[in-house]
């Protein structure tokens, strides 16, 4: 008879949950609820309509009617059906042709390229594909705050590695070689930047390629801002730098450039190995992303929708340099975003934290912002300010936070 104290372990010891709680997976009761999603409960549960948004990650434009009137064309032909899991041949030739032509990294398409239900998906996608128990999964913050519940969910562990505004809020080497581990496996990049508009050039970027290399880590390459940058500086794939291609997988979508953020269209494209696996996991949970989306996706791709995307690129530009003066002028640093469609102001300066300043500001200017401490490591004393929608909404949320302000003196 084998005494307690010698029983072998089988399993860990759970805390313990009451109610239905004790149902729940552990993974899926440690995720706390959405930050950026409170301050939108508190504006929807608002009864004055006054509120100015500039919490919502989302372009004010309307999805242009050709892209939209192909959609339609589509249905009313009766183009109802599943496509192939992996997407329709011709989305995924033309987007291996946009990638190729704009961004210098060629993908086969049968091979390498996965239409996914927006780019979260594809981030979803790449992570179960790769993550083992324990895994430790790198991801610069001040980020985009899906990467870290989609990696704890996947059964890896998140480590986040501080940017800091004095750097532009860009990923060193240095701290880059500090956060690896033996555990390391993933490194997530995200520029331009979501949600402080940085962007890393091709030079800034080959330092990060080098440690990439010798640690034999994959780099999942969040590119979905990848057409909105500034400054005359050209958005740089991490795929394309020298021996990246395959340690990279390249995620983007038509969200954010191409305003088709509710089509739900993303894509994600890497080594046949990585990709493969990846498409397997999509076959089993959503099958094919719809084809009316991919419909509209195919037409933003052709040269009238190219130019709808420019043009809608110029009055992002037009709002940018008006928010950032705009917040300098009221005596709040804010860094130049160069890309992406946010500015990421600090606040250290009033004394307030991040979720004081945010919550003030909406219920005493009737603004509505998102607290940069939600976003991770180094996003406390910050405010993420989307600018997009319309130049008199900017013009009238610059006017309310600057006497909100004075009034804080």
């Amino acid at each position: 008879m084998i005494k307690n104290e010698e029983k072998p372990q089988t399993q860990v010891e759970r805390p313990r949950a009451s109610g239905m709680q004790q149902h729940l997976a552990a993974s899926a009761r440690a995720i706390p609820p959405s930050g950026i999603r409170r301050f939108f409960d508190l504006v929807s549960s608002s009864k004055d309509k006054d509120i100015i948004t500039l919490g919502v990650g989302e372009p004010d434009f309307v999805t242009p009617w050709r892209v939209r009137d192909a959609a339609v064309y589509a249905l009313e032909k009766g183009k109802t059906q599943y496509t192939s899991n992996a997407g329709t041949p011709e989305l995924r030739d033309a987007i291996a042709g946009y990638l190729s032509g704009n961004f210098k990294v060629n993908y086969d398409p049968a091979k390498e390229i996965i239409v996914t239900v927006g780019g979260s998906e594809g981030i979803d996608l790449a992570l179960r594909a790769l993550i083992e128990p324990g895994d430790e999964i790198l991801i610069p913050e001040p980020c985009y705050i899906s990467y870290s519940p989609i990696t704890t969910l996947s059964g890896g562990v998140a480590v986040g590695i501080e940017t800091f505004s004095d750097d532009e809020f860009k990923l060193t080497a240095e701290s880059l070689r500090a956060a690896i581990t033996p555990k390391s496996k993933v490194l997530v990049l995200c520029y331009p930047s979501n949600p402080t508009g940085a962007i890393m050039t091709y030079e800034e970027l080959l330092p990060i390629a080098k440690i990439v290399e010798e640690h034999d880590l994959i780099v999942i390459s969040d590119e979905i801002y990848a057409e909105l940058t500034f400054t005359g500086k050209k958005h740089v794939s991490f795929a394309a730098l020298p021996g990246m291609k395959d340690r990279t997988i390249l995620v983007s979508g038509f969200s954010k450039a191409f305003a088709m953020t509710g089509w739900r269209m993303g894509y994600a494209c890497g080594h046949p190995d990585i990709i493969g696996a990846m498409l397997r996991i999509h076959q089993y949970t959503v099958m094919c992303a719809p084809i009316m989306g991919q419909v509209a996706a195919l037409e933003s791709l052709t040269k009238g929708g190219l130019e709808e995307k420019d043009r809608m690129m110029e009055s992002y530009n037009q709002r940018r340099r008006l928010v950032v003066r705009g917040f300098r002028d009221m005596g709040l640093e804010c860094h130049e975003p160069q890309g992406a469609f946010y500015a990421f102001p600090s606040i250290r300066s009033t004394g307030l934290t991040s979720e004081q300043f945010a919550e003030r500001l909406v219920l005493e200017a009737k603004v509505a912002a998102v607290p940069g401490h939600v976003f991770g490591k180094g996003g406390e004393g910050f405010l993420r300010c989307c600018y997009a929608t319309s130049v008199a909404q900017l013009n009238e949320a610059m006017e309310r936070i600057y006497t909100f302000l004075r009034k804080l003196e």
